[in-house]
């Protein structure tokens, strides 16, 4: 298969960056609409986007923002890329819990790493070049005295003490730190501090952000006397309304050793026919017309998974580029007995095996009859004896046949195995040396 995706560009379908936003379900909250086209369909604006380095790789949220970096500056506006090393070493507050303080050398080396990332999604090329900024430049020399005169002054706490996340942090028993009440605060002073050095008048962000956002926002119109903007997107959700999130447990990074071009390309393969379409608008570059076929044939053949299979190569593509998906396309197909296992590279495979239901350990020396009944292939070893003799089973897609078969000389990579009964059940083996 030769990877072929849809180019990285504005849909034609629309004249207007701010209408491909909202036709893309980017826009779930914002500040006045109506200026906001007309500010986007204008001449070139500076906005920006905050990242904090609460862990060393950004993940699927922030692919949301990202991406939507990518229209706007597709669209001749110009991207500031906050990655904050002083708001990261706060945290910004949680609904349920006070966030651990991370070391200052360790929020350091993540900016790095965040900064990297970014640089891998938008363009810094040409009058529209993403730039990045780093908050600390700014409050580092500032002091708490000046910090309060200046920027403090123009926070009410009634107004404060209102925001989501902190009013549920009032209500808990734990309560909230003064230091992550004080985040709104830090956040609305890099809006200012944007608008001031840059003339940013747009900042997006998560819709679960909105407090953050609006703290900038109203910082602007008290200290400036202009009127700036926001724009909140939907939080992604899985088909069970649930959030993807490192605070949930459940993050999808973008740092492929954290979650490899293999896992992600299965993460956006096994979505469900009901969100299928909102995550094609979100996250590829597809053309209206080409997403209302995908539409129609998940609506008249939801079996054939058309749209998951063109959401995966897209998605993966934006992410980890042409080659590490066609590898993980290989291996998908390896696994399922219609590839070559021997053909995908250690970090695939390892990848590949450890997406499997079943798992075993082994020495590489194991006998196949016991591994079939190590990992729940069959019930028992007579069981196992029996799918052999049916010619049934498979060890990294080769039938065997003899009862007293072992691993030896069979493993991928001198350390994997994959055990196969039957079309599609299958087990990871991994006899990797414990020491």
């Amino acid at each position: 298969m030769v990877i072929d995706t849809a180019p990285v560009q504005l849909d034609p379908a629309f004249d207007n960056v701010w209408d491909e936003l909202q036709y893309r379900g980017s826009v779930h909250v914002s500040t006045d609409p109506e200026a906001l086209r007309a500010l986007l369909g204008g001449d070139p604006i500076t906005f920006y986007c905050g990242f904090d380095p609460s862990a060393p790789s950004l993940h699927l949220g922030n692919l949301t923002q990202l991406i939507i970096m990518r229209r706007l500056q597709l669209a001749g506006h110009r991207p500031l890329a906050l990655v904050g090393g002083s708001t990261g070493l706060i945290g910004d507050p949680k609904p349920t819990s006070e966030r651990q303080l991370n070391a200052r050398e360790t929020v350091a080396e993540w900016v790095t790493y965040l900064q990297a990332q970014v640089q891998r999604f938008l363009s810094a090329e040409g009058e529209s070049a993403v730039r990045l900024v780093n908050n600390l430049d700014w409050t580092a020399p500032l002091s708490t005295v000046d910090f309060l005169r200046e920027i403090g002054k123009h926070f009410r706490v009634g107004t404060m003490l209102k925001k989501d996340a902190v009013a549920a942090r009032m209500s808990s028993d734990e309560g909230i730190s003064f230091a992550e009440f004080s985040y709104q605060v830090l956040q609305g002073m890099d809006f200012l501090e944007l608008y001031r050095q840059h003339g940013c008048v747009l900042q997006t962000g998560g819709s679960d952000q909105w407090g953050n956002l609006t703290s900038g926002t109203e910082l602007i119109r008290k200290a400036e006397g202009v009127h700036a903007h926001a724009i909140g997107a939907p939080l992604i959700t899985d088909a069970d309304g649930r959030k993807f999130g490192k605070s949930e447990g459940n993050a999808v990074w973008l740092d492929p050793k954290l979650t490899t071009p293999y896992a992600m390309y299965q993460f956006w393969l096994n979505q469900d026919d009901a969100i299928v379409i909102a995550l094609l608008k979100a996250f590829t570059f597809l053309p209206k017309d080409r997403i209302e076929e995908l539409a129609a044939a998940t609506a008249d053949a939801p079996f054939r998974r058309e749209a998951q299979r063109v959401l995966a190569v897209e998605a993966t593509a934006f992410i980890h580029g042409p080659e590490a998906t066609q590898q993980a396309i290989d291996a998908s197909s390896a696994l399922f007995g219609s590839g070559d296992l021997h053909a995908l590279d250690l970090s695939t495979l390892a990848a590949a095996v450890a997406s499997l239901d079943k798992q075993a350990t082994a020495t590489p020396d194991a006998p196949v009859l016991q591994l079939l009944q190590e990992t729940g292939l069959v019930d028992s070893l007579s069981d196992a004896r029996r799918a052999i003799a049916q010619g049934g089973v498979s060890v990294n897609n080769e039938r065997i046949d003899d009862p007293g078969a072992t691993l030896d000389g069979r493993l991928l990579h001198g350390r994997f195995a994959v055990l196969r009964r039957g079309k599609k059940t299958l087990a990871g083996v991994d006899a990797a040396d414990p020491a």
